[in-house]
């Protein structure tokens, strides 16, 4: 028996996935786990669930499928994701080109049949093929705690610093610790024409650019100086490397 979870918005597509497991139960023996009307709503229902398998529909509002997928890789036993969705070119080419599965809505029981089982071979999706999916930036990062989700909004972060193998989020109310690399952070946050850039500071660490009060020199003199972000709402100071406070100033004197 596979345990699966459906995730849509529309209660009538809800019900059309319930009636094709019903359909393929002979050959491909289901049990409903659980089922959301939304991504927040399936973050909250999803982990104490122990579904395998998550059919997941593309465009819900508030937070889509791809993002969700990415919240949902961080628990410790992520069910693997078949995405369903109207068909969509750009979407369609997304998955076909980075090995994700998906369904095209109306959905066939020949189809749901085949994906559960290469879903059950293949196991959660990467969170990698999830990001190039994606092609834009999420609005949480995800912290796995107890067996639930934390969502973290990225406009409250103030900054995100490695730390061993995890990364530290910190908010100015609390720290999270998560399983990400600052590399791939960086690529999804920083650029021009993203809502909450960031910017590196040190080798170790990105702050959010809208956080950014003032910076404050240590040191001697001019040669022998070092420079410190002054944070909003977070006293601690935090250093820039030699190296990158030629860019950290040019881009503060930017802002408007």
């Amino acid at each position: 028996m596979i345990r699966v979870f459906i995730a849509d918005d529309e209660g009538p597509a809800r019900e059309r996935l319930k009636e094709l497991l019903g359909d393929i139960a002979g050959e491909v023996p289901t049990e409903l786990a659980g089922e959301a009307a939304n991504g927040v709503e399936a973050l909250e229902r999803l982990p104490a669930s122990g579904a395998q398998v998550l059919l997941l529909d593309i465009r819900m509002p508030g937070m889509d499928g791809l993002e969700l997928a990415r919240h949902v890789t961080s628990l410790e036993n992520a069910p693997a994701v078949v995405f369903v969705t109207a068909h969509d070119k750009h979407a369609v080419e997304a998955f076909d080109l980075n090995a994700l599965d998906y369904l095209l809505k109306p959905v066939r029981a020949a189809r749901l049949a085949a994906a559960l089982k290469k879903a059950i071979k293949d196991g959660a999706p990467q969170r990698e093929s999830l990001a190039r999916a994606a092609g834009g930036p999420r609005e949480y990062l995800s912290v796995a705690e107890r067996n639930r989700i934390v969502l973290v909004p990225v406009r409250d972060i103030v900054f995100l610093r490695a730390e061993q193998k995890y990364v530290t989020v910190r908010t100015k109310v609390r720290e999270h610790l998560i399983e990400e690399s600052l590399i791939a952070l960086e690529r999804e946050f920083t650029g021009p024409d993203l809502p909450y850039p960031f910017v590196r500071i040190h080798r170790n660490c990105l702050v959010a650019r809208a956080a950014i009060r003032g910076f404050e020199r240590t040191g001697g003199g001019e040669e022998e100086a070092h420079w410190q972000v002054v944070l909003d709402g977070v006293p601690e100071r935090l250093p820039v490397s030699r190296r990158q406070w030629p860019t950290v100033r040019e881009l503060i004197a930017e802002r408007p």
